[in-house]
């Protein structure tokens, strides 16, 4: 049997990953700021969440949310305080695409409306539902269309655009605050205030997927926090199981108070495992200051990155925040890529021509400087 291959073969067997770094099957160390699509946040078997997974392995390991579970509790009460007071309610599933299709059906029902407007450069997932909002690559569309009906595209930080589109018809609005795999395309702060007060005026529900800017990686420990502003549901996952797979749709009781047992449900969502990998995940957050680190690090590695590219005619522009960071380049990164890689760093692509960063925030400022100087050559 082979397996079903989605992604390019990067031409690497990874056996063995800690911190910031993985080696190949050459006993190769690597630098790693690909990170499973940002996923390893916190480090490659960060010790605490590990200790934290095999002890509830010990106990439960498979239990529907049917039944009650003492570490879905204590899940939740670590949770609450990194969340905003306002969101009252979570619901854990397994992937970021699961949690926006499910923000989706909630603000279907919650309002009574059909229409949602999303962005051009968007990526909210391959599920039927995130794909039908999800427009960074055209392709990813190719072959499975007609999506979900009543979705409409604006131009992402066009005020213009987004005042005609978004209307009392309107159920919700989905919008990342950068786009990751669109770019790295960071919304301006003008244009992100206007979608608040227009979603506030027509009655329609604001979304922010913090899949991927979410739980520290952006300096903050949600991304809108720097906006001044807060969304009616916002979706986490990638960092906040801390490479185990799980993902949280986060709503208000006036929201949730729409719903009703059986309006969703997952096999696998909010079980003892996830739980305990939230729970350890975010007291890393909190005790590490993961994101304050981020920000620090963050700014470190976009000032070099600027002090040393910013001359080189083939860049266009070096962009993000916290440790979200991509380098846009005048031609197609892929062959940038492969080089990196064969100097021991690990990168990603975003959009069209960006080189994409997503490191673990323990990188050190000697990570930095490695990076940096790979890219010069």
């Amino acid at each position: 049997m082979r397996y079903l291959m989605m992604y390019e073969d990067r031409g690497l067997e990874i056996v063995l990953a800690e911190g910031q770094y993985v080696w190949d099957s050459k006993g190769k160390k690597y630098l790693d700021m690909y990170t499973g699509h940002g996923v390893a946040f916190l480090g490659h078997r960060n010790p605490h969440v590990v200790r934290a997974l095999v002890d509830q392995l010990g106990k439960v390991m498979t239990l529907s949310t049917t039944f009650r579970a003492r570490i879905r509790d204590e899940m939740l009460d670590v949770l609450s305080k990194v969340v905003p007071q306002r969101f009252e309610y979570v619901y854990l599933l397994n992937s970021g695409s699961e949690a926006v299709d499910f923000a989706l059906k909630i603000c279907r029902k919650a309002t009574g409306r059909k229409k949602v407007v999303y962005f051009a450069g968007s990526f909210h997932g391959r599920t039927f539902g995130a794909l039908s909002i999800t427009s960074s690559n055209p392709r990813y569309r190719e072959g499975f269309e007609p999506l979900l009906p009543e979705t409409y595209r604006a131009r992402f930080n066009s005020i213009e655009e987004s005042d005609k589109l978004i209307d009392e018809n309107t159920a919700c609005v989905v919008m990342e605050l950068i786009q990751g795999e669109g770019g790295i395309n960071v919304a301006g702060e003008d244009f992100a205030r206007f979608i608040r007060r227009k979603t506030l005026e027509v009655g329609a529900l604001l979304v922010i997927d913090e899949v991927q800017t979410g739980f520290g990686r952006t300096g903050t420990v949600w991304a809108f926090e720097q906006y001044g502003i807060e969304p009616d549901l916002f979706v986490a996952g990638k960092a906040i199981g801390g490479g185990f797979p799980v993902s949280a749709v986060f709503l208000p009781s006036e929201v949730a108070s729409k719903l009703s047992p059986g309006d969703h449900g997952s096999t696998y969502g909010g079980n003892p495992l996830a739980c305990a990998a939230v729970k350890a995940s975010t007291e890393v957050l909190i005790n590490d200051g993961v994101a304050q680190q981020a920000r620090y690090k963050g700014n470190i590695f976009l000032s070099r990155l600027r002090t040393s590219l910013g001359a080189y005619r083939i860049v266009k522009e070096i962009r993000g925040r916290g440790l979200m960071i991509g380098v846009d380049l005048r031609i197609r990164p892929d062959d940038i890529i492969k080089c990196l890689q064969g100097l021991g760093l690990i990168a990603l692509k975003a959009g069209n021509t960006v080189v994409r960063f997503l490191p673990p925030y323990l990188i050190s400022e000697n990570d930095i400087d490695f990076a940096v100087q790979a890219l010069e050559m």
